[in-house]
């Protein structure tokens, strides 16, 4: 069940990549699938639905990322951009490695839907990460002094937009190009990554 559950996540993805958020129909999913739009429909009650649940599954994908990673708080204090990289790099990477999901959820995160479904979404498997930025907080004062939801969707809009323009080809897969993205978020961070 699972399976069947998870290859109609994964066409959805694909299907909104290819029609849009707006114009993928429950038909073209069922096609990429290889089901037939009744049998989705005993996964997911509605189109609304299944969006949802493919948010979730990639953020959820997203998050783990930074259960595996290697944190050392003491980096905080001697190299801050590195501390910062070390953890914003495998997150850039993790969507340049997915294209259906990079534009899923740039386009979802866009949409005039995702506003309301924000307000009352679950993030708790965010937490090791959250744990992540009060070390940050904690080490750097001065990050306080930002409106932190405007700090972390600056981040998150930016590096999924880029990873974005990379998976349609706007812009090259290079180090070069993931050095320049880095370059551009640190710099608005490095006059708060002062310690106290």
């Amino acid at each position: 069940m699972e399976d069947t559950k998870t290859r109609i996540i994964t066409a959805a993805m694909r299907a909104v990549r290819q029609y849009g958020l707006e114009g993928v129909r429950i038909q073209n999913i069922s096609e990429l699938a290889g089901l037939s739009p009744g049998a989705l429909y005993r996964y997911f009650s509605s189109k609304d639905q299944l969006m949802q649940e493919c948010f979730t599954y990639v953020d959820r994908q997203a998050a783990a990322i930074f259960e595996d990673l290697e944190f050392d708080p003491l980096l905080l204090l001697t190299d801050p951009l590195n501390a910062v990289r070390s953890l914003w790099q495998p997150y850039f990477r993790f969507w340049l490695a997915r294209p259906d999901e990079t534009i899923f959820y740039h386009r979802f995160r866009d949409s005039a839907f995702f506003p309301q479904y924000d307000k009352q979404r679950d993030t708790s498997y965010f937490n090791t990460f959250a744990d992540m930025v009060r070390a940050f907080l904690t080490a750097f004062p001065a990050l306080k002094e930002i409106n932190q939801d405007l700090l972390w969707l600056h981040i998150l809009t930016s590096t999924i937009m880029y990873a974005k323009y990379v998976v349609e080809g706007v812009l090259p897969d290079t180090q070069e190009t993931e050095d320049t993205v880095f370059r551009f978020l640190a710099a608005g961070l490095s006059g708060y990554l002062l310690p106290e």
